[in-house]
């Protein structure tokens, strides 16, 4: 061997420098967020152009009236379902996963939801509208989760059933899976449940009350206090008269107003109570040191899983008040009904991703008893909300 020979032998071979460049997977990846980002945007214009488009068509026709009603989380999921197949069946959903921002959109909505909500009419509304806001979602949400638990479903599940049940369908069910971070199945499922129970409330419950001749306002406190969303309430109130809809209004707007507390509520329950005993696996009860109120390990536990989107629903609900109470509505009311046109768009983008995250594995594993615990929630629901809406507005006079 020659000396150059010996000398490349002794030396290793100097490191291979890569050559700058983008990383081919990395680049893929990031066209097909994008192409699922564009895919997103695109269905929810549709769901704008069909909350317009199908009543207008539908006008002075038998589904004209139906058409009305349908909120577009309807037309959003449905779409995202159709979408969700239709991506399945290719073979590239996945890959477009990282588009599907489904808790980014509704912390964004909730947000904005906030700013339309003014914590006054709980203060201003009257006492009968108030107290029976207050019973129903402790009736109605009690019962829900008591009776979720005894067949044996998930917390997280029990809570969002509870919450659509007792105060506002969909919106609810969205603030109490951030709460309780309750996976995007459930609250797919959640959603669905209040809408295939919903619309059909829209005519059963004026013609049950036209069949038991309630009066109007004991009619309108009855359908703004049972029916989950406020869509739907306001097209059964319309249904049912001028009378009944203005009560039907001011009830379900007071629940409304109670969403923030009770999320604020749940997310307290779950940090202080199932977090612990989730970590232990239950040996201890979720009461040990860690979990104690005042314990500095609690405290930080809580303001982790605290969901901080609950502040900012709050403090835009707060700032709205004092808007209203300080300037006057021509002013107040184009930036109002900016504020629900975002929030609109932001829940839409949300309500899409959920039909296109969908996993209908998961949906199977849920089986029937969620539906039987909405189905009897709903029966409870209407006969406590009939009660209290006798005994509350009986004697109420327009």
């Amino acid at each position: 061997m020659n000396s150059a020979a010996r000398q490349a032998a002794a030396d290793p071979a100097p490191p291979v420098v890569p050559i700058p460049g983008p990383e081919p997977s990395r680049a893929a990846s990031g066209l097909w967020t994008a192409l699922g980002l564009v895919i997103v945007l695109s269905l929810a214009a549709a769901v704008m152009f069909l909350v317009d488009w199908v009543p207008a068509v539908t006008e002075g026709t038998g589904l004209g009236q139906i058409a009305k009603s349908v909120e577009y989380p309807v037309y959003a999921i449905a779409l995202g379902f159709a979408g969700n197949a239709i991506l399945s069946l290719t073979g590239v959903r996945q890959r477009m996963a990282a588009a599907f921002r489904t808790e980014f959109f509704i912390k964004i909505g909730l947000v904005l939801l906030g700013a339309t909500i003014n914590f006054a009419v709980v203060v201003r509304a009257a006492g009968p509208a108030v107290l029976q806001a207050i019973a129903l979602i402790t009736i109605v949400f009690g019962f829900t989760w008591w009776f979720a638990g005894k067949l044996g479903l998930d917390d997280r599940l029990r809570a969002l059933l509870a919450s659509a049940l007792s105060i506002c369908g969909v919106s609810a069910a969205v603030a109490a899976a951030g709460a309780v971070e309750a996976k995007k199945e459930q609250l797919a499922f959640t959603a669905t449940l209040v809408i295939v129970f919903a619309v059909p409330s829209i005519f059963l419950l004026p013609w049950l009350g036209g069949l038991l001749g309630l009066p109007p306002a004991v009619l309108g406190a009855w359908i703004g206090g049972n029916i989950d969303t406020t869509a739907a309430v306001t097209a059964a109130g319309a249904v049912a008269g001028e009378q009944p809809l203005q009560i039907a209004s001011i009830v379900k707007v007071t629940q409304n107003a109670l969403l923030g507390i009770v999320a604020v509520l749940l997310t307290v329950y779950f940090a202080v109570k199932v977090a612990p005993a989730a970590a232990d696996g239950g040996r201890t009860g979720g009461t040990g040191a860690a979990s104690r109120i005042g314990g500095r390990m609690s405290l930080a536990m809580l303001w982790d899983r605290f969901p901080k989107f609950v502040l900012g629903f709050i403090l835009a609900s707060i700032v709205a008040t004092l808007l209203a109470e300080g300037l006057p509505a021509e002013v107040l009311e184009p930036r109002l009904e900016a504020a629900k046109s975002l929030q609109s768009w932001a829940l839409t983008l949300a309500f899409v991703s959920i039909g296109l995250e969908f996993n209908l594995s998961s949906a199977r594993e849920a089986g029937w008893k969620p539906v039987l615990v909405f189905g009897v929630g709903t029966l409870v629901n209407l006969v406590a909300g009939l009660g209290l809406a006798l005994l509350l507005f009986h004697s109420f006079t327009f």
